[in-house]
């Protein structure tokens, strides 16, 4: 099989799919041009000739007052026939739905794409007080956020080797405390609790606790998580928390594994 890098027109669609993703990832308020060429680490014009290509074929859109980028239409009837097969929302919602009430905290599902998770839903507690790093859309490297924690912890030792090679930076981008040592040591903490503490390294406060949801082969393709303060996770709380949100995680992936058929 020929190399990918070797493919003709390899780069221009690995950037214009970078820039989808970002688009998307901005949710209704859209994003500028200038955000998008930062973020996607392209000049200005190098991303408005590929947002300009994309905007032809329907996959993004400009919108006339702001002249922020939003997704396009095409977006929309390509995700509608993708859900048939990929989108497990449907069969997760109530169970996101009973884990906030039961926790009083926010919930989530998250979905593996790549070496990301992308956040699919978000279901709010009744505690006044919420997080809001997390909401619909957003994307986090594995191993950052306490979703993506639980689904590293769970691949395979190769795969999380692979990982941590092809991700040398995140320790820059997301503190020390996601280099490759300590970012191991709460894998391996992660995999012998069963679900995955984020204690406020995102955003300072704001914990988070995440659990893996496995396909009908094993492997970690989503997770649960649960957003919250840092007061409402002390240690006699968070293992209550962590037996509920484990109890909902192992509910999704045996109804995924009895109807994905």
């Amino acid at each position: 099989m020929e190399p990918a890098s070797s493919v003709p027109g390899t780069q221009a669609i690995a950037r214009a799919a970078r820039l989808l993703r970002l688009v998307t990832a901005a949710g209704s308020d859209g994003a500028s041009l200038q955000e998008l060429a930062v973020a996607a680490e392209l000049s200005r014009s190098t991303a408005h000739r590929l947002l300009s290509a994309l905007k032809s074929e329907g996959l993004v859109d400009r919108d006339g007052a702001s002249t922020r980028w939003m997704p396009g239409p095409e977006l929309f009837l390509m995700g509608s026939v993708a859900a048939a097969r990929y989108d497990v929302t449907t069969l997760a919602r109530d169970i996101v739905r009973s884990l906030a009430v039961k926790t009083e905290e926010s919930a989530f599902l998250s979905v593996r794409r790549a070496d990301e998770t992308v956040c699919l839903l978000r279901e709010e507690g009744s505690f006044p007080i919420r997080s809001f790093v997390l909401s619909e859309g957003v994307r986090f490297p594995l191993g950052v956020a306490s979703a993506g924690l639980a689904i590293l912890a769970f691949l395979p030792d190769h795969d999380v080797d692979a990982y941590l090679d092809r991700h040398p930076e995140l320790a820059g981008a997301w503190g020390r405390a996601h280099g490759r040592l300590p970012l191991r040591a709460r894998l391996a903490e992660t995999k012998e609790r069963g679900y995955a503490v984020n204690p406020g390294l995102i955003v300072e406060g704001s914990w988070g606790l995440g659990a893996a949801v496995f396909d009908r082969a094993g492997r970690p393709e989503w997770a649960l998580s649960l957003t919250g303060v840092e007061f409402r996770f002390g240690p006699d709380r968070m293992a209550e928390l962590g037996r509920t949100l484990l109890a909902h995680a192992h509910q999704l992936s045996a109804r995924i594994a009895s109807t994905r058929r």
